[in-house]
């Protein structure tokens, strides 16, 4: 979506479930997802009941510096520790000698709850600060313009 003189326009509609679509929307449902995915498989999904979490849930990419063009990968990521309230999904990102590096241009997934747009925005920006890694970049106007 995008601000169109001070309201919300589609520009996308995008049902393919990639991240980072899955990674904000995926926590929030609260039904057995095996279960709706046998009644997808049954063709009985409409016996099914899908419930969804009321919190919002927002996330934020931390990517490489230079995505989605030419970027560095190797770079030791730290700070996970220190995460508080949020879920932290792996994208571009591998173990070599017992230590997490980057290993793609999207690299980490911040996702949290919060109670409205702000209190989960403001969660998942806080844990993009801590985490830390080299030529690490993030996007610091999402969410605030719709």
């Amino acid at each position: 979506m995008i601000n169109v003189k001070n309201e919300p326009y589609v520009i996308e509609y995008n049902v393919r479930m990639g991240d980072p679509e899955t990674e904000v929307i995926m926590p929030r449902i609260k039904s057995d997802l095996m279960d709706l995915l046998e009644g997808v498989a049954n063709k009985n999904l409409n016996e099914k009941f899908l419930e969804f979490e009321k919190s919002v849930v927002s996330t934020v990419i931390l990517v490489s510096e230079g995505y989605p063009l030419s970027y560095e990968k190797g770079k030791e990521i730290k700070g996970f520790e220190n995460v508080k309230d949020s879920i932290i999904f792996h994208s571009g990102t591998k173990i070599e000698n017992g230590k997490i590096i980057s290993n793609g241009g999207r690299v980490l997934a911040i996702t949290s709850f919060g109670k409205d747009k702000n209190e989960a925005l403001k969660k998942s920006y806080k844990n993009s600060e801590i985490i830390k890694f080299e030529n690490k970049f993030y996007r610091k106007d999402i969410g605030f313009d719709i």
